[in-house]
């Protein structure tokens, strides 16, 4: 007789979620500690504004910091506002970066000043905000307006003060940051309400 099989049990797609947003973090991490090794060299890889050699930065500028408070000062709002989107699961987490990703990585490089590097999760972290705010705005669903509204109240003042233009500051990263967030939401709410709708023989 062969014993029976234990049916394989699955991380819930909150827990793979919240795998996502702890790994996108800890790259951000083991980034930092290689970019220190090498005396900073990687920093260099951000995205150059309207220089075809910098469009790839696109990519990598989310991981590359300034410095360990630069890293510390975006990964606590990055893993409390990415938290709040992995209760959707590990998908919703993935397309909501890289929609973020893309739409305020090619905003950065289209405007930005010229002869400057962008680098930093901040990007990312404003999209999110912005994604939990107009999610609910959405979906009207009242658990994800509130979770938007404590966006708004915990986080708002700074995530104002971001936007404006400062030496030193990517505030066109943060702006178009914020806009991918909102990309997001409407691009998979319609996508949500399309399957939602019932198909017409």
């Amino acid at each position: 007789m062969t014993a029976p099989q234990t049916p394989e049990r699955h991380p819930s797609p909150v827990v793979q979620g919240l795998i996502v947003v702890g790994a996108l973090a800890a790259v951000m991490w083991v980034v930092e500690i290689v970019d220190q090794i090498a005396g900073g060299s990687l920093d260099r890889n951000g995205i150059e504004p309207r220089e075809i050699d910098g469009l790839d930065g696109i990519l990598w500028a989310p991981f590359l910091h300034g410095s360990w408070d630069h890293l510390i000062g975006n990964t606590v709002p990055f893993l409390l506002l990415g938290v709040g989107i992995a209760l959707s699961g590990a998908a919703r987490v993935i397309l909501v970066t890289v929609i973020v990703v893309l739409v305020g990585g090619l905003g950065t490089w289209l405007i930005g000043p010229p002869n400057t590097v962008h680098i930093g999760a901040s990007g990312i972290v404003f999209g999110y905000a912005a994604y939990l705010v107009s999610r609910g705005a959405f979906t009207r669903r009242p658990l994800q307006i509130v979770l938007g509204l404590v966006v708004v109240a915990v986080w708002g003042a700074t995530l104002l003060q971001g936007l404006v233009p400062e030496d030193g500051i990517s505030w066109q990263g943060h702006l178009f940051g914020a806009i991918g967030g909102v990309v997001a939401a409407w691009v998979l709410e319609q996508r949500a309400a399309q399957r939602r709708t019932p198909a017409r023989a």
